[in-house]
């Protein structure tokens, strides 16, 4: 098999995860704001981001890596946080200025992408904190959900989902500093070249 028909594979077992992933956010978005079953949506949301750690490893360890997954991987991730804020935040489980802050985020980098593709590049490879980022948020999530409810763990799934969310808005942040700072090196030199 060539190099470019591997990259073009769509049927791999990491996009196949993450069309799953995909399946689950409407799923997850009807259990939180329609009956309100927490405890199936606080599944949903474990499944996910395990999921998210498996399609890598799987990809990296069996060669499975795809334009694909490149594109589907992160949209799934993003679509997750998003969906996942807008829902912990009607449901008042995660403060307003949380969601500003990750908001803030991607419009902050979401910004840079303009230049990029008017030098004829496309998105840049995710970086290994950019992952991190996503690991923690996708941690704190489930857990600042399960900090609402009555019971022994509460207390202890509110100190360390903190914790996770503060740690990971951190990381996303500084990710995207990063990939702006990798954006503009591109664009100084294309304009030099």
């Amino acid at each position: 098999m060539s190099e470019t028909s591997a990259e073009d594979r769509i049927w791999t077992v990491p996009n196949l995860l993450s069309f799953l992933r995909l399946l689950g956010v409407p799923v997850f978005l009807w259990l939180v704001l329609g009956p309100k079953e927490d405890g199936w949506a606080i599944g949903v949301l474990a499944v996910a981001g395990f999921t998210d750690w498996l399609d890598g490893k799987i990809a990296r360890a069996f060669n499975q890596t795809s334009r694909l997954g490149r594109l589907i991987d992160p949209a799934a991730d993003k679509l997750y946080v998003f969906c996942t804020l807008l829902a912990l935040l009607l449901r008042e489980v995660i403060p307003w200025w949380l969601v500003v802050l990750i908001l803030a985020r991607e419009l902050f980098v979401g910004a840079s992408i303009p230049a990029l593709r008017k030098y004829g590049y496309k998105a840049l490879q995710v970086h290994f904190l950019g992952k991190a980022a996503m690991f923690n948020l996708m941690y704190a999530f489930p857990l600042l959900f399960l900090a609402t409810h009555p019971g022994w763990y509460a207390d202890i799934a509110r100190v360390v989902g903190w914790a996770f969310a503060l740690w990971g808005t951190g990381l996303y942040w500084w990710a995207g500093v990063l990939y702006v700072v990798q954006v503009r090196q591109l664009v100084t030199a294309a304009k030099k070249g």
